[in-house]
């Protein structure tokens, strides 16, 4: 079993893709946080009609890869060359397509789960990378590597994309109290409104490069809050500059935000909030706000027909919770699959 972790990205959000970085480079500036994926892998015994159950928000019993319809377990089935029955549960903290990182969350702890289960101790930068090779490469999602590398490494980071595709991940050096600050400050709240990020990412990520001055912007904040974070200024500039970052966000396309969004975000702030962002790609899912302790009470009032969803930072990444070695059935898997093996009935009342 293993378990791994959300994000919240605070800066730097789009020069994450591909697109963009492996011309001019990119950073973000995120942390994971105590919410989680988890995925329960084992290999599946060969006493059923079907070699491979996948349950999710969803069921599905299917004989072959090719028939399962979830596009991350058939991707990374396929990157694995998986020739084994197999059982396959997701119970997830937060809802999908929500802008945590939900669906690289999925890949990396899935793929975590397999290479435990085949006895493999993978690295971080090999679950991050391959992650991402699986979501851009094989499944062709319009996605970053933000999410992934995040996932997999867990902790509040500097993450830098160099155009030669090499990826840096530098956590920050601050003080337990400075963390617990900046900790203090930020509120989670979920708008309902869920959306396909990659939908969202491409109404922009195609004409990145009409948006340069914009993109330029984004990766200069990264930088600007990392000061913040590292001096001893207030930390309300960090949630002013929240604020300028998404100014900026929003003019990326339509997509991004809606009137619903808008009124939100505007409630927050009349009621205390210094800035704030909708996560991920934008349209919905969870919107983040920087708020001081002594307003949270207002805000809370303010957005009381949201739900609000206490967190902290986590520093672990995505681990193996849960391992145990199991009755060996691949000879009988194999002996099933070359014998003409009587297919299995109801037994005939009498």
């Amino acid at each position: 079993m293993s378990r791994t972790p959300f994000r919240i990205s605070f800066f730097g959000g789009g020069t994450d893709y591909p697109p963009w970085y492996r011309q001019y480079g990119g950073s973000v500036l995120v942390t994971t946080i105590d919410k989680y994926c988890y995925l329960a892998c084992r290999y599946y015994p060969p006493f059923f009609d079907h070699s491979y159950r996948i349950s999710y928000i969803k069921s599905e019993n299917c004989q072959s890869i090719d028939e399962i319809s979830h596009p991350a377990v058939k991707g990374v089935l396929r990157y694995l060359n998986w020739d084994r029955g197999l059982e396959i549960h997701h119970v997830g903290d937060l809802p999908a397509r929500g802008g945590m990182g939900s669906s690289s969350t999925f890949t990396v702890g899935l793929l975590h789960a397999l290479y435990g289960l085949k006895g493999k101790m993978p690295s971080k930068q090999q679950l991050a990378m391959e992650s991402i090779h699986i979501e851009q490469e094989i499944l062709r999602e319009t996605v970053g590597s933000q999410d992934q590398t995040s996932a997999a490494y867990g902790g509040l980071n500097h993450i830098i994309f160099s155009p030669n595709g090499e990826i840096s991940v530098r956590p920050l050096t601050l003080s337990t109290e400075r963390i617990q600050e900046l900790e203090s400050h930020l509120m989670l709240f979920y708008t309902g409104i869920k959306r396909t990020a990659s939908d969202v990412a491409q109404s922009y990520v195609n004409n990145i490069d009409e948006k340069s001055q914009l993109m330029h912007a984004l990766t200069a904040m990264v930088n600007e809050g990392i000061s913040i974070l590292h001096s001893e200024q207030d930390i309300a500039e960090f949630g002013k500059l929240l604020n300028e970052a998404w100014q900026i966000k929003r003019r990326f396309s339509a997509k991004v935000t809606n009137s619903q969004v808008d009124e939100m975000y505007g409630r927050a702030i009349s009621a205390g909030a210094l800035g704030g962002k909708i996560l991920g790609a934008g349209g919905g899912g969870f919107m983040m706000l920087f708020v001081p302790p002594d307003r949270q009470r207002q805000v809370r009032e303010k957005l009381n027909n949201f739900i609000h969803v206490p967190f902290k930072f986590e520093f672990s990444g995505s681990q193996i919770i849960f391992y145990d070695s199991e009755q060996d059935f691949s000879a009988s898997e194999k002996e099933r699959r070359s014998l003409p093996i009587q297919q299995f009935r109801e037994h005939d009342s009498v």
